[in-house]
């Protein structure tokens, strides 16, 4: 391996289960986002040299990850939908609850539009700042900031989510 290669897989070695976490937060769904990250990091890797001489290479790897969901999502078929029935509520600890309320999540996270999905996975989940978000996701830091207003918005109104709060806290 020479130094280039050394350096990439250092890079995937440490920021793979971020990216990864990052991609589910994206597609909701593990295997899409393997593929998600797989089809970024292939990406990174063709340019790789130029950046890591000019650019974050988070930063650039996660711009290439929103460029492919976004283009992943405008196809017309997307596979199978989840139900909108949830199973009753099970008792804390259980298994079957922290699957309901990742299903949960992951459908209120689907009432977003792509955009608003995409600034709150990276600030809320990756903990980027604004002026990061803006860099990834190629806009106006104000856009960054109206969109997470309009984000939070829609997520304060839904009230599975709120009664998934509400039962978080007992």
């Amino acid at each position: 391996m020479n130094a280039e290669e050394d350096e990439f897989a250092l890079f995937v070695q440490a920021r793979e289960r971020a990216l990864q976490r990052t991609a589910w937060m994206l597609t909701g769904d593990w295997a899409l986002a393997e593929d998600l990250v797989q089809t970024a990091l292939a990406r990174s890797w063709l340019r790789w040299d130029r950046i890591t001489r000019r650019d974050d290479p988070e930063i650039y790897v996660r711009r290439a990850m929103i460029n492919t969901w976004l283009t992943w999502r405008r196809r017309s078929w997307r596979g199978e939908m989840a139900s909108a029935e949830l199973p009753d509520s099970a008792a804390p600890g259980d298994l079957a609850a922290e699957v309901a309320a990742r299903e949960v999540v992951g459908q209120v996270l689907a009432k977003l539009t792509d955009k608003q999905r995409a600034v709150l996975v990276l600030r809320v989940v990756d903990d980027l700042s604004e002026a990061q978000v803006a860099q990834v996701l190629g806009c106006a830091l104000g856009t960054v900031k109206s969109t997470m207003s309009q984000a939070l918005a829609k997520l304060r109104g839904d009230s599975r989510l709120t009664e998934l709060m509400e039962v978080e806290r007992k």
